[in-house]
């Protein structure tokens, strides 16, 4: 089996590179903290983070991750004081801007979920040249949870089955978890085989409610600013050691 090399001194954690998580999912959260922290202004933590972001993309991709969802704004960050939700807009543009070319030659692709129609347009426009820059690209698949809720990704998804519905176009008694699952933001979008959280906080925060079912969870008290590629792999390794039973005994669903 493939496997990186050293876990000692600070490398990174050995994995077994046939086992991989298809689709591994982070709740990035600590900015605030880590900025309080060194006596620095919210907005600093968020600066921070970018090298965060790079540091797992790249650390993904390098490893053959297919999936990669970073829940990078939620619907309640709505709610934020306008300073800060701007400032945050402004760091995600900057962000794309800066990374792009270093996605590419990481052959990433990017897609985007949720309530894309309330962020800016020039962030929207952002991210239509840079999902179209990297749309050929077959490696790791970076998805940006933006102005996304998990509840309101549900309603969203009743939504469109009622008004279906109402048009005659499909038959409510038919609808069953496959057909659902159609009406989601991403329904090609494997579920997540595992969620990291970073921060030590113990709650999922209205992250892919519908997709994490069965989903591992890691939490580490890592501040997402802190985060890198060798806490990405220790995730991963402690996730190769879990038996996973979807609901089920060991050694078949009869034991």
């Amino acid at each position: 089996m493939a496997r990186t090399r050293q876990r000692r001194q600070g490398a990174d954690p050995e994995l077994d590179l046939a086992r991989l998580p298809a689709h591994v999912a982070i709740i990035m959260d600590g900015n605030g903290r880590w900025a309080r922290r060194r006596g620095l202004p919210r907005v600093a933590g968020h600066a921070a983070a970018r090298t965060a972001v790079r540091s797992v993309v790249v650390g993904g991709a390098g490893i053959g991750l297919r999936y990669l969802t970073l829940y990078t704004f939620s619907m309640e960050n709505w709610e934020r004081p306008r300073a800060e939700v701007s400032a945050l807009m402004h760091l995600l543009d900057q962000t794309l801007a800066e990374q792009v070319d270093e996605m590419d030659e990481n052959n990433v692709r990017l897609e985007v979920i949720g309530r894309t129609e309330l962020l800016p347009k020039y962030v929207m426009s952002r991210l239509d040249r840079t999902v179209e820059r990297l749309s050929k690209n077959d490696g790791l698949c970076l998805n940006l949870a933006l102005s996304y809720g998990g509840r309101a990704e549900i309603v969203d998804a009743v939504r469109t089955i009622a008004a279906a519905a109402a048009r005659g176009e499909l038959v409510p008694s038919a609808i069953d978890e496959a057909s659902f699952r159609r009406f989601l933001y991403a329904p090609d979008l494997p579920d997540p085989d595992l969620l990291i959280r970073t921060s030590g906080e113990l709650r999922v925060s209205n992250f892919l409610l519908w997709q994490m079912a069965y989903t591992e969870i890691y939490v580490t008290d890592v501040l997402w600013p802190d985060f890198r590629k060798r806490d990405l792999f220790e995730a991963i390794a402690r996730f190769q050691t879990r038996e996973r039973r979807f609901g089920r005994v060991p050694g078949g669903p009869q034991g």
